[in-house]
């Protein structure tokens, strides 16, 4: 099964992926401790491996024969597809888990539901990745617990990350991204508001244990990423990402 309109929605999980990898990344040598900079440095690879998959099939997808490195490092900022929660610059470490908190829960939801797809390789993909959200979701869990029923300092920080990611969250569920009405009459992709109830009930169980509490609704919420328009961060993102590719154009190692 092939087509653009179906490619879309694969692609805007690839790149929420991608670029969210990139993002961790950069936590190596400024997690708290030694063993978190490992910790962080395996969730960014198993999301690197995800976007990789994905990314390969999207070019079979859209016909185009474009390899994971042609999609990765040669489109522009308005082809990506990616939300705006994983752009976001690099805060503090309890910014980080709580948007790991939710990408994490939402991943999960996600991958399970698309074991059902008509698609057989984004089925073996989410089957094999439904597997290390699961980890990532239990990471950031604990973290979140550890931070918000610790000290006041931490408690008050945690629960300050809980309301700076909250207008990037519903962005996860909109259901008029690209390619998601395609892709779901064609029996491969999930509708993403069908996800929200289970993710919300996940995120709120971790965070009453964590002795904090949900964020008012927000007045503002990011919107646009899945039709490629972006935060200033992502044009940084990219070109620190894409440099060498862009600047030495079919270069190997």
């Amino acid at each position: 099964m092939t087509g653009t309109a179906y490619s879309a929605y694969v692609l805007g999980l690839a790149d929420d992926a991608l670029i969210y990898s990139h993002r961790l990344g950069e936590w190596l040598t400024w997690a708290p401790q030694l063993e978190e900079d490992m910790a962080l440095a395996n969730v960014s690879l198993d999301l690197i491996g995800q976007a990789r998959a994905l990314l390969t099939h999207v070019g079979s997808l859209d016909g185009t024969g474009r390899s994971e490195d042609d999609l990765a490092y040669l489109r522009d900022e308005r082809d990506f597809r990616n939300v705006h929660l994983v752009e976001q610059r690099r805060g503090d470490f309890a910014q980080e888990m709580a948007r790991m908190l939710w990408f994490s829960a939402y991943q999960k939801a996600l991958y399970a539901a698309l074991a059902g797809s008509a698609d057989e390789q984004l089925r073996a993909i989410a089957a094999k990745a439904h597997k290390e959200v699961r980890y990532h979701h239990d990471h950031a869990a604990q973290w979140v617990v550890r931070l918000g029923d610790g000290t006041q300092e931490s408690h008050a920080k945690m629960q300050a990350a809980l309301t700076w990611v909250a207008p990037y969250v519903d962005e996860l569920f909109d259901d008029s991204a690209p390619g998601v009405a395609e892709a779901l009459a064609a029996g491969v992709g999930v509708l993403p508001s069908s996800l929200r109830a289970a993710v919300s009930a996940d995120v709120e169980a971790v965070v009453a244990e964590a002795t904090l509490t949900m964020p008012a609704v927000p007045k503002w919420r990011a919107r646009g990423g899945r039709d490629g328009v972006h935060s200033e961060p992502m044009g940084y993102l990219l070109a620190e990402m894409q440099h060498l590719p862009r600047s030495v154009p079919g270069a190997r190692w």
